[in-house]
């Protein structure tokens, strides 16, 4: 109805059995060279919902389907090990054409960062904790340390005297998600565990505590805190009374943290150094005392690949009774999912795919197992059917090498920015770990990104049913055309705009069409002869729009065609190559009414088959300019003069306009000021 060319033939859907054949197929390379494995994680269960949620699936610490709550604990779940390709994220980034907002998002949430680990022993135990830190130089001035609640060693170091606070905290901790865990302007909390750790560069004992600010899911699991210099690591030692000790020099620590840098103060070996030889000599003391060591650490987590329902790609392994694996064969793909009469999830953490025994119970050589039972999450068919778009209907192979060589990268990708640190992030890596194994021919699987605004209501809200304010496309079609809602919608403004929508541009966008068809086919204004009068307009145009379909500048480039067709009224005569090629253009905005124009100028059709307009560059040098007149800075007239006139001419044309003649009566000229080409400004008093 509205004009898209959709090639039906390549649809695809990923809960489709022949699609996500490949996408168990994909998996099963990744779990083939380790990739792939299952690992004891931090994740968000809803128990209402009976699966494992993504971050982005939360709002405010409730599900964002039904709003049930959702907690951390810890479960056995498959991930995939996309912090292995980190760098080559990192360094793709560089290659690609994208919103330098969306590499920065995606540089963030991989968060690269240049540190070291540092040891520290539990006074009284054997165990100790590594920290990862990229100031170590402020070890000198380490207070405290912190665990998340759900570190290994919480349970093993907490006195009897602080176990039944500690549990309470752990237990309340649970309940909250890592955003509402790790906002910055949150009320501090927090529990002490009874033990210390020992500081490994003076020896001296200091107390551990657990917070939620803490994630067991990122770095490892616990911080050295050094209140004189972060702002977080004071507010806790305030709210706590913890003591605040300050190794670099400046500010008032009494007041608040010292964030800058400094030289280096009370710290032993390190006083009077600045940064970077601080943080090189305090490496070379933790490598020589065995107790650190230079480290590269991400923000970027596992990407946890399960969830416990029904809907999604059953995850081909089956874990045997002698305690293996298997990965099933080629030929045993798809592993369809079974029919069940209850889907309904599990409370336990149990997937509903427990229920079919028949389906999960098999022998495998002589030996019982039973099938994984949690399934894929929506990313995994989301990471590569672009890919599977190329080559729909291959059984043999999840596309053909040669079509792919073809088609990839994708050339233009427009989507949501929402999309940033999801599903563009695992495409990424889906399609680098692909180009590693020799089945795709590039690394970076899109060229461009592009992010779209969205369209508003009148009133500058999002559209939504509750608001009264949305626009139903058919009805715009009914009234005003297909071509009508496709050309406002482009005029509108500039594609990555946020636009409110107006029904008086729709009436205005269908009557710029009317006035094209009119000039047309219906005014007799067509030559076959050309004159030059629209020669300038006709190459700027097609100059013009050409590059700002490109890119992707269609309100302005609409803008342009507008002043053509202003133009070819003023002139009252079409070279008739100009008209067929200025339909050309428009027939991508209004592609209905331009096919009509096309059949009855030329008597052809399938205007999508003719070629793309070109342009003459010496015919974009104007034969005529208008020069601006103004008097004593105020403008009075225009006029035209052939290019190039000199100084003299201008003025002399000036001097001619009856509105400067009447501004000037009884006054004396004191100067005229020539811009060429563009202005005469005469001072008179």
């Amino acid at each position: 109805m509205l004009g898209f060319g959709l090639d039906w033939e390549r649809q695809v859907s990923t809960c489709d059995p022949s699609y996500y054949k490949w996408t168990q197929w994909i998996f099963k390379q990744l779990y083939n060279d380790g990739l792939a494995r299952l690992v004891n994680i931090p994740v968000n269960w809803c128990e209402e919902l009976g699966t494992v949620l993504a971050n982005d699936e939360i709002i405010d610490g409730k599900s964002e389907r039904g709003g049930y709550p959702v907690i951390r604990k810890n479960m056995l779940q498959w991930v995939i090990d996309i912090p292995k390709y980190a760098d080559r994220l990192l360094e793709g980034l560089e290659e690609i054409d994208w919103p330098n907002s969306t590499k920065e998002m995606q540089r963030n949430w991989i968060g690269k960062s240049i540190g070291a680990h540092v040891d520290f022993k539990v006074d009284g135990f054997e165990e100790g904790f590594t920290v990862f830190t990229t100031r170590c130089d402020t070890l000198f001035g380490v207070t405290y340390c912190v665990l998340a609640p759900e570190h290994d060693l919480v349970e093993k170091i907490t006195t009897p005297q602080q176990k039944a606070a500690v549990d309470a905290y752990v237990k309340l901790c649970a309940t909250k998600s890592e955003l509402e865990r790790t906002e910055l302007n949150k009320e501090k909390t927090g529990c002490f565990t009874g033990a210390y750790a020992i500081n490994p560069v003076n020896q001296k004992k200091i107390p551990i505590w657990i917070s939620d600010y803490v994630l067991a899911s990122y770095g490892t699991g616990a911080i050295m805190a050094v209140p004189a210099h972060d702002t977080r690591d004071y507010a806790f030692a305030k709210a706590f009374g913890l003591e605040i000790i300050p190794v670099l020099e400046g500010g008032d620590i009494s007041k608040e943290a010292w964030t800058e840098d400094g030289v280096h103060i009370n710290s032993d070996f390190l006083n009077g150094l600045n940064k970077e030889d601080a943080i090189a000599a305090m490496i070379a003391f933790l490598e020589t005392h065995k107790c650190g060591r230079q480290q590269v650490n991400y923000r970027l987590r596992e990407w946890i690949f399960a969830r416990q329902r029904y809907w999604g790609e059953p995850i081909p392994i089956v874990h045997m009774e002698d305690g293996t694996t298997q990965v099933l064969e080629d030929d045993e793909l798809p592993l369809v999912l079974p029919k069940l009469d209850d889907y309904s999830p599990s409370k336990s953490g149990a997937s509903p795919l427990e229920k079919a025994s028949a389906w999960v119970n098999v022998e495998r050589n002589g030996m019982h197992g039973k099938r994984e039972t949690s399934t894929m999450p929506g990313s995994a068919g989301s990471s590569w059917y672009f890919l599977r778009y190329i080559d729909p209907q291959n059984d043999q192979v999840f596309a053909d090498k040669k079509l792919l060589e073809h088609w990839m990268p994708v050339d233009l990708y427009i989507g949501g920015s929402e999309h940033a640190v999801g599903h563009l992030l695992y495409s990424r890596m889906w399609n680098n770990y692909l180009y590693d194994k020799g089945l795709v021919p590039v690394k970076e699987p899109f060229k461009k990104l592009f992010h779209q605004g969205m369209i508003l209501g009148e009133n500058n809200e999002k559209m939504s049913k509750s608001r009264g304010n949305v626009v139903n496309p058919d009805d715009i079609v009914h009234a005003y055309g297909a071509d009508t809602l496709r050309l406002y919608e482009m005029f509108m403004g500039p594609l990555e705009s946020a636009k409110p929508w107006s029904e008086s541009g729709v009436e205005g966008a269908r009557k710029w069409l009317d006035r094209v068809y009119r000039l047309f086919i219906e005014m007799d204004v067509l030559s076959d002869e050309n004159d030059g009068a629209l020669d300038y307009s006709f190459h700027f145009t097609v100059k013009k729009v050409t590059d700002d379909f490109e890119s992707l500048n269609m309100n302005t480039a609409i803008s342009q065609m507008m002043i053509f067709i202003n133009d070819a009224y003023k002139a009252g005569k079409v070279y008739r190559p100009y008209a067929i090629d200025f339909i050309k253009m428009l027939s991508c905005v209004a592609p209905h009414v331009c096919e009509e124009m096309y059949q009855i100028i030329t008597g052809k059709t399938c205007l999508v088959h003719e070629s793309w307009p070109t342009y003459d560059e010496s015919k974009l040098v104007k034969n005529e300019v208008e020069v601006i007149v103004q008097v004593n800075g105020k403008l009075r007239g225009k006029f035209s003069v052939p290019t190039g006139s000199d100084d003299d001419v201008l003025k002399e044309e000036a001097m001619k306009i009856p509105t400067v003649v009447s501004q000037l009566e009884g006054k004396t000229v004191r100067k005229v000021i020539v811009v060429k080409g563009k202005l005469v400004n005469i001072v008179a008093n």
